[in-house]
Parts: structure tokens; C-alpha cells; sequence
């Protein structure tokens, strides 16, 4: 099999997200990295979850994280008569989707489709851990194969020499636009927000796309406007935590603003993603309310006065309507928020 996560930068690879193996699941902590490399190690499903809940990985690292613990799970049961086995695993799927909110719904899909691969092992005699954790890496090549058709489509509305900002982390997409871009010969430059508190922006997407040999220029938060209005930003895009079957993307607090920003400046808007069969309308979608002390710190530095009596208040997403998206980029092709039933009926799937 041939991986598809070949030529991407080291944090989008599959190994240095989160892997399963021997008993355990390491994941790439990246509330620290690209200052240090370090590895959360978990020894059981209940903790893959917490590290999920708690943003070692975020973005689409849940989506990878969220198999292996299923692997671990299979590992923790292997002991018990296959019946039983097959309720530990149910009990851990549900489980590790609980990590985070207003992800839960695809987060059920991947930790669900992890079962099957499980029951065949049972019945063949493997070893069901393992099985899982193959399952898993072949699924993520699928992935990232339509996320690879994604990001072509994305290097195709960005301009040569053009200007593009982003917001938060895109992850896989990200990497797929770029490697697009340097396939297709194209030279751009990267406007990237840091994206408070947890400096995403800065510590994911600078790195990537510095790492993948882009110009890259790191913006504060309260610059996009800015930067819009006097370095000719050619388009905005960005992934997404959730799309609406009607439309509406749910991503990083500050995205809404930006997309905002981009129509009154006359800049086209396109999110990366498949909507989500599980939210047929905006109201389904739960915004998940995170520690609002997040918010008074910066890597673990209190950035706010103490004894005070000051507040915090971290909504992790907000919510862009479908009159501030020029369109919406799945693998089927590039669609109007507003005609994303199209999509279903032209065979897609679903990104997850």
C-alpha cells in the first residue's frame, strides 16, 4: 500500500500523529510542539480520550487518534470471550467520540467503523488490535486521498505568486494544497493568524508551511483586516469542524470574523471539507465552551492580573454562514454552500 502521507511535512504524517502499538498509543503533543517534540503516551482507551478532550492533537489529529484507541481498547479486552470483547469495544466507541462536542458526530463514525474490522478478527482468529490499527491506516489513505483531490482544487483558485491567509490549523488539506502548489509549479505566500489561546496558527501552519518551503508571515489575531486591506490577499481559506447540510461552517473561534472581513474586501472564501450527514441544519451543531482560564494564559504563561477578579470566556468554534463562503471544496468538486445536497447526490460519502 502505498502511503498517501508521503512528501507532507513531519506533523501530517501518520506515525508522528498517533500510533498504536505493543499495548499502547502515542500522540504528538502539539499544545507544545514545534518547540519540542514529545510524544503523550496512553496506555489506555479512557486516555486516548482525555488527550483528545485536552488537545494534545486537535484538528483532524482526533480523527487518527481516536481508531488507535480503539486498537488500544481491543488490546485492554483481549483477555475476555470474543462476545464480550465486542461489548468492551462498542462501550469504547462511544467513549472516545465524547472526547469533544461539536466533533462528536464524526468522531462516532470513526470510532463506530472501527468495529467491523474487529468482529472479522474475532472470527478469524487475528489479533483484533492489530487489525484495527490496519484497518485504521487504510482508511486514513482513503482520506487523504480525496483530501489530496481537495487540495489540487484549492492550489487551482489560487493565483501564481498569489497571496493566501488562513486561519487556525487545516492540517491534512493544508499540506495537500501545498504539495498541489510546488506540483504545479506555483509560488505563493502564506498569511498565517496565530489563533489564541493555543497558538495553533503560530506553532501548526507556520511550521508546516515554512517547513514545506512557502513564504510564510505570522499575523496576531487582530490583523487580518489589515493585512487584507494592504498586502492583496487573493483568497481566504481554511477547513472546517463541521459543515452543515444547509451550509454553515463551524471552525476555530475567529473564523467568522475573518470571512467577514474577506467579503467586504471583495476576497473569495473556500472551506475545505464534505458536509456532515449528521447535521442536516446550523442548529445541530453543539459549540463546545472550553476553561475560560485558557484564555487568561498563553502557553502556560498567565497572561492576565491575578486577585482581580478577571473573567476568561473560550467558545472553542463559531459559526460562519453560508452568505460569507464563496465555496465549499469537497472532493466531488467545488460547490455553493447552498446547493451542498448536491454532493450526496453525486455519490460522496462523507470526509470521515
Amino acid at each position: 500500500m502505498e502511503r498517501q502521507d508521503n512528501g507532507l511535512a513531519f506533523i501530517q504524517r501518520y506515525d508522528n500523529i498517533a500510533w498504536y502499538e505493543d499495548g499502547e498509543v502515542r500522540i504528538l503533543d502539539r499544545r507544545i510542539y514545534p518547540a519540542k517534540i514529545e510524544f503523550v503516551i496512553c496506555k489506555t482507551h479512557v486516555e486516548v480520550m482525555e488527550a483528545i478532550r485536552a488537545m494534545v492533537t486537535q484538528s483532524t489529529g482526533p480523527y487518527i487518534a481516536g481508531p488507535m484507541g480503539m486498537a488500544l481498547a481491543a488490546w485492554e479486552c483481549r483477555n475476555l470471550a470474543p462476545e464480550k470483547q465486542m461489548d468492551y469495544l462498542k462501550r469504547a466507541a462511544e467513549y472516545i467520540c465524547m472526547a469533544r462536542p461539536t466533533t462528536r458526530k464524526r468522531m462516532e463514525i470513526v470510532t463506530l467503523a472501527c468495529l467491523k474490522p474487529a468482529a472479522d478478527a474475532l472470527k478469524a482468529g487475528k489479533r483484533v488490535d492489530i487489525a484495527i490499527r490496519d484497518y485504521a491506516v487504510e482508511s486514513f489513505n482513503i482520506r487523504y486521498s480525496k483530501l489530496n483531490t481537495m487540495g489540487h482544487l484549492l492550489a487551482d483558485v489560487i493565483p501564481d505568486n498569489g497571496t493566501v491567509m488562513t486561519q487556525c490549523y487545516a492540517d491534512t488539506v493544508l499540506g495537500m494544497m501545498l504539495r498541489a502548489c510546488k506540483e504545479k509549479g506555483k509560488k505563493i505566500r502564506m498569511f498565517c493568524p496565530e489563533t489564541r489561546p493555543f497558538l495553533q496558527g503560530a506553532r501548526l501552519t507556520a511550521t508546516v508551511c515554512a517547513e514545506m518551503g512557502f513564504d510564510t508571515t505570522l499575523i496576531t489575531d487582530n490583523m487580518p483586516a489589515y493585512v487584507m486591506a494592504n498586502e492583496h490577499v487573493d483568497v481566504f481559506t481554511c477547513a472546517a469542524d463541521a459543515i452543515t447540510v444547509d451550509g454553515y461552517v463551524f471552525n476555530k473561534i475567529g473564523t467568522s470574523q475573518i470571512a467577514i472581513c474577506a467579503k467586504h474586501f471583495g476576497i473569495p472564501v473556500y472551506v475545505a471539507g464534505d458536509p456532515d450527514p449528521g447535521h442536516p441544519t446550523w442548529d445541530t451543531v453543539k459549540i463546545e465552551i472550553r476553561n475560560p482560564d485558557e484564555t487568561l494564559e498563553a502557553m502556560h504563561v498567565r497572561t492576565a492580573a491575578t486577585g482581580l477578579g478577571i473573567k476568561g470566556y473560550y467558545p472553542a468554534f463559531d459559526m460562519t454562514p453560508p452568505e460569507f463562503i464563496t465555496g465549499i471544496v469537497t472532493e466531488k468538486g467545488i460547490l455553493p454552500p447552498t446547493e451542498l445536497k448536491r454532493y450526496f447526490e453525486m455519490g460522496g460519502e462523507g470526509e470521515y
